[in-house]
């Protein structure tokens, strides 16, 4: 059987390169670190994740549950390894990062049919072949993309939440609580409503990053700066990532005004993530303002947000509905770099792309889920969007067809689409013969 590369180590690529091996295909997997280091990245580790430590929600009635769900019957290794390496978060899905990156390395080493290898892609690979080097790629292989599809592609900026030490918290006003009464897996800082006011007035006065213009820069608006959300208005924040709602301050027995809330980066609960902070704060006036917090008064960053651009395709212009460029079906582009916002989206259109190479190579037409699946909803709006408009996107009830005569509550609506999506998808599974093969080679190995 012909061999297959794969172009990046992340999310996507690292799916993509097993599901060609389930399928028997020999794998090239090609991944830049160490040799060739990227503004954020840390480590040279397979599957790094950068931005957050959280995969989302794993409720049954959630887009992002759903996408799991469909993950999982494809035999996503990520998920695999996240549950292998997850740690308290509520009904979110979130892991201890190192762990998370090795449990991955293991589960692709077990594939005996998969080679890593560490060296920079300079120009697009000559032969069958996945691309999924995300949205920092390196400024040679970006060149031959643009040049392959006639586009100069476009930007975004995505920025970074800072992460403090558990030990730094001044546990008499931080307490541990999860909402409305969710197993208590997040630290919360409470906040008066002059401590909020006071907050605000140097958030929005605070100096940031030289070099651009900020007020132009076009982020994704899942991932906005918490500075970009302070001057859309004082009141934003609160129902943001600040928002009280089901959560009581001990010490008064009230709700809080405001609280930002903490998630364990860590098993040992040492590191503590910043939920929503992702910010482009100059270093010194991250400590300034955000230690007027309650409850990080004194804190230790272990890690300081930061800001860093993003590149992605125009998909609807320049990709064929299952991400190749019309003159080439043999090469695919899947994960972030196809327009896809988040780590379960770019790493499930990495199985995607991985089915739909081995389908190509096989004489058989590329396959994708129907519209009524939170995969299918996806690939379709990547298909249809406006080109001229094009934005990334992430899982949302939204993508999906929707139901006739749908019930009138939210929670019943939404448990009646991912139950219809469920059984879509499970037909879409049988007919397209795209679930996992049972005598999985890593199956046992990596667990």
């Amino acid at each position: 059987m012909a061999e297959a590369t794969v172009v990046g180590g992340g999310l996507a690529g690292c799916e993509a390169a097993v599901a060609l091996a389930r399928r028997g295909r020999t794998v090239k997997l090609v991944e830049m670190r160490p040799v060739c280091t990227t503004p954020a990245h840390q480590t040279d580790g397979l599957a790094e994740l950068v931005c957050t430590n959280s995969f989302k929600s794993e409720s049954p009635a959630n887009a992002h549950g759903q996408l799991k769900r469909e993950m999982t019957a494809l035999g996503s290794v990520l998920l695999e390894a996240a549950q292998a390496s997850r740690v308290p978060a509520g009904s979110a899905l979130a892991v201890d990062r190192a762990l998370f990156s090795d449990a991955v390395s293991r589960r692709v080493a077990a594939f005996p049919r998969i080679t890593v290898v560490r060296q920079e892609v300079r120009s697009l690979p000559i032969g069958p072949a996945v691309v999924a080097t995300g949205p920092l790629t390196s400024p040679a292989l970006a060149a031959a993309v643009a040049a392959e599809l006639g586009d100069d592609g476009l930007a975004f900026y995505d920025a970074i939440a800072p992460i403090v030490h558990a030990d730094s918290l001044n546990r008499e006003t931080v307490f541990a609580a999860g909402r409305y009464g969710e197993d208590a897996d997040y630290m919360n800082c409470p906040m008066t409503p002059r401590e909020y006011d006071a907050f605000i007035d140097a958030l929005v006065g605070a100096d940031v990053y030289a070099g651009h213009d900020w007020e132009n820069v076009p982020y994704f608006e899942g991932c906005l700066p918490v500075e970009v959300m302070a001057r859309r208005g004082r009141e934003t924040l609160r129902f943001g990532p600040m928002k009280p709602i089901g959560l009581t301050d001990p010490r008064t027995g009230a709700r809080p005004h405001a609280v930002v809330q903490l998630r364990r980066e860590d098993r040992a609960g040492q590191m503590w993530n910043m939920v929503g902070f992702q910010t482009r704060l100059r270093t010194a006036e991250q400590r300034r303002v955000f230690t007027m917090i309650s409850g990080l008064e004194e804190a230790e960053f272990l890690r300081w947000g930061s800001i860093h651009r993003n590149t992605y395709l125009n998909f609807p212009a320049r990709l064929a509905p299952y991400g190749a460029p019309h003159n080439r079906p043999e090469l695919l582009f899947a994960g972030q770099l196809t327009g896809v916002e988040g780590y379960t989206e770019s790493a499930a259109s990495g199985i995607l792309a991985g089915i739909n190479l081995d389908r190509i190579l096989n004489g058989l037409q590329p396959t994708i889920p129907p519209p009524d699946t939170m995969l299918g909803g996806l690939c379709r709006y990547l298909q249809e969007a406006n080109a001229t408009k094009f934005q990334p996107m992430n899982s949302n009830w939204g993508l999906v067809d929707p139901l006739p005569n749908a019930p009138r509550k939210k929670d019943a609506r939404r448990q009646a689409l991912a139950e219809r999506a469920d059984r879509s998808f499970h037909r879409w599974l049988a007919e397209a013969d795209a679930a996992p093969t049972p005598s999985d080679p890593a199956g046992t190995a990596a667990r």
